[in-house]
């Protein structure tokens, strides 16, 4: 896969992306993608982000790198509108992916419980 140039970096983060989901599922407003996943529920929103989730390997399997860009986009889009819907905060997966940063990978890895 070809890289491209650096991007500016800019400062919109995922607890930005966080707000604007939550604002708009509360606007219920009937021209807004994010209030219609809210209206049809954790089921739907939650197989939307399996799609994108799919989309998102085969951009790279592909070694597409522009659709890689917009799947990834696409996922954690669907990812936050997900744990929106499931009352978890974006805070507490940073949370845990703090946690296990405090170990190596193959040690946290060993330490979940089978299954």
């Amino acid at each position: 896969m070809k890289r491209s140039k650096p991007q500016s970096m800019s400062s919109f983060s995922l607890s930005d992306l966080e707000k604007i989901v939550s604002e708009r599922a509360r606007s219920g407003a009937a021209d807004s993608w994010t209030a219609t996943l809210f209206r049809k529920g954790i089921d739907k929103a939650a197989q939307k982000m399996g799609e994108e989730a799919v989309e998102t390997v085969i951009a790279a399997v592909k070694g597409d790198e522009r659709g890689l860009v917009g799947e990834s986009a696409d996922l954690l889009y669907h990812w936050l509108v997900v744990l929106t819907i499931a009352g978890v905060p974006v805070a507490d997966v940073m949370a845990e992916l703090e946690r296990r940063t405090a170990q190596s990978g193959l040690a946290e890895k060993a330490s979940r419980p089978a299954g």
